[in-house]
């Protein structure tokens, strides 16, 4: 039983990888089941078999997306000691030649954009923002543990670190011409620095 769960499990991730891709390549309105066959190297039943239908599928595509950024964004804090650098760590969400930034941001305004009517994809993208949050107000706590970022509400200006991200990189990816990488990466660690001394000298 736990061969067949192990093999169940390889597959499912195969499946997965392969839907990251094409969806990242095409976009969900342009990406058939068969399509995703083909890259997963999976006959319709042998597809089926995991996943009942498309909408199934691309829930687990976002689902995994999600968990991945998530992840990697607790591993890129966790290398700073410093709680300001921590929240300054995510230089790489601008470098267009990272692969989780080449997938990731298709995927990402993809997903979106398929959220605007679909509760179940909102209510994903409220969790994955959450996750964001919760990382970037431990940053925040353990700097006030240390006398730093007086005068701060955590969740707060957690959320608010978080919507800057998240507008820089729609700028960057979007209008890159515009807002070239040196600007997306100075202007997010003003803006953070700037929010969090507003703070500070607030009282």
């Amino acid at each position: 039983m736990a061969q067949n769960a192990d093999l169940e499990a390889i597959r499912k991730a195969q499946i997965i990888d392969a839907a990251l891709r094409t969806i990242a390549e095409r976009g969900c309105a342009n990406v058939t089941m068969d399509d995703i066959c083909k890259a997963a190297g999976l006959s319709k039943g042998g597809l089926a078999h995991y996943f009942k239908s498309k909408t199934e599928l691309f829930k687990a595509v976002f689902l995994e997306f999600f968990q991945r950024i998530f992840l990697r964004s607790d591993l890129t804090m966790s290398a700073f000691d410093d709680p300001l650098e921590q929240l300054l760590s995510f230089d790489w969400l601008y470098n267009a030649r990272d692969p989780d930034v080449e997938t990731g941001y298709p995927i990402l305004y993809d997903f979106m954009s398929m959220a605007v009517h679909d509760q179940c994809y909102r209510d994903i993208f409220r969790d994955w923002v959450n996750n964001w949050v919760k990382l970037l107000k431990k940053a925040i706590e353990l700097g006030q543990t240390h006398g730093r970022f007086r005068n701060v509400d955590p969740e707060s200006a957690a959320r608010t670190i978080s919507a800057i991200y998240q507008g820089m990189a729609t700028r960057w990816y979007l209008a890159q011409s515009e807002h070239p990488t040196e600007w997306a990466v100075d202007s997010v660690r003003r803006s953070i620095t700037g929010l969090l001394n507003s703070f500070e000298n607030s009282r």
